[in-house]
């Protein structure tokens, strides 16, 4: 086994808000359509000490309004590792045809997530 392995593993995935124009909804999303599609099975055995804590997880993120992201909650949504988390301008902001009261059109928000996982 070689110490330092980074990346092993690179997964995408996308999250959508539909109405509420959050990009961290959206952020949230697309972290958890990424890791709720992905198992490995014998990772484990290859971390340092054999121990998940010594999992580095590193989140790319890119959505409109990459600056209102909670950073904390994305993370928060990572079972295991050293995790970081990075949100860059980007994915994509659409209108969704609906209007609020005061006649303020409403967006369909889009993240995208890469997701790198090593050591």
């Amino acid at each position: 086994m070689t110490d330092g392995i980074f990346p092993l593993i690179i997964e995408t995935g996308i999250g959508v808000d539909l109405t509420g124009d959050d990009a961290t909804k959206a952020a949230i999303r697309a972290v958890e359509d990424t890791i709720r599609r992905v198992l490995f099975p014998r990772l484990q055995e290859l971390l340092p000490g054999k121990d998940r804590a010594n999992m580095r997880v590193e989140a790319t993120i890119a959505v409109p309004g990459a600056d209102r992201v909670d950073i904390d909650a994305v993370r928060a949504r990572f079972p295991y590792g050293q995790v970081t988390v990075t949100t860059v301008e980007g994915g994509h902001r659409q209108p969704n045809g609906l209007r609020d009261d005061s006649g303020h059109e409403g967006v369909i928000l889009i993240a995208v997530a890469v997701i790198s996982v090593g050591w």
